[in-house]
């Protein structure tokens, strides 16, 4: 890899910023000044230095964000706040992609990264896992709901939805609920509720797969995830819907 796309990447400046620190001799290679920008180095087995700090380069990254409600799952828009406007330059160097889409209003778990490989595994559209999202719904949620849920409903389109798994936390004229999915169509959570006469209000994300939302990250924020987090998407033998804007 060319030592100025390396340091561009991890977020040391642009293409032309770093041409010119590699000028001054502040990137050593292997103890050695590099000053030009086209050296090839090994990220792996090569020793970077800027400044006398130790490069620790990474190919992928993994982010696991608390969506915060007006901004669109999407890497640029031209009027309106993207997830990845909410990175640091630091990881936003590295060009992620959310993996899936959350509606503009939900709040939510949502996977950032830039590894193609694992993101075609979690959208392939043959592999389903649950979702899981906290709604609260305009409307009394009843056992003929739960019922109705748990066979499928029918869109206006025609579309009969898969089973799903609705568990009543408090009803009354406004209810909280919780729902479990196995797919993804456009709108999902809301377009169900409105199949049985009633309105979602609020929806967030709390699980995908064996991925769980860290409530201790507040609405925008995001970290990334832990091995054990990332070790369990891996070897998940199912991924997600293809379609994920509920």
């Amino acid at each position: 890899m060319r030592i100025d796309k390396l340091l561009a990447n991890i977020g040391y400046g642009t293409r032309k910023e770093v041409k010119k620190m590699l000028k001054t001799g502040a990137v050593l290679v292997n103890e050695h000044a590099v000053k030009d920008a086209k050296a090839h180095v090994d990220p792996i087995q090569d020793r970077v230095t800027v400044h006398g700090e130790l490069v620790e380069y990474k190919e992928f990254i993994y982010l696991m964000m608390n969506k915060p409600p007006g901004v669109i799952s999407a890497t640029e828009d031209n009027f309106q706040e993207t997830v990845i406007d909410l990175l640091s330059p630091e990881h936003a160097a590295y060009e992620p992609f959310p993996v899936g889409r959350l509606d503009k209003d939900t709040e939510g778990l949502l996977l950032i990264t830039n590894d193609g490989k694992l993101t075609h595994k979690l959208l392939s559209p043959k592999k389903h896992v649950p979702k899981l999202y906290f709604a609260v719904i305009e409307g009394m949620v009843t056992e003929e709901d739960i019922e109705a849920f748990r066979n499928g409903v029918t869109f206006d389109d025609g579309y009969l939805t898969k089973p799903a798994e609705l568990q009543i936390l408090k009803s009354g004229e406004t209810s909280e609920i919780e729902i479990s999915i196995m797919e993804g169509k456009f709108h999902q959570v809301k377009r169900m509720f409105e199949a049985v006469g009633k309105r979602v209000t609020y929806l967030k994300r709390i699980s995908m797969g064996s991925l769980e939302l860290d409530e201790g990250l507040e609405l925008g924020t995001y970290r990334e995830l832990t091995v054990d987090e990332l070790e369990g998407l891996q070897n998940s033998p199912a991924g997600l819907s293809e379609e994920t804007n509920e």
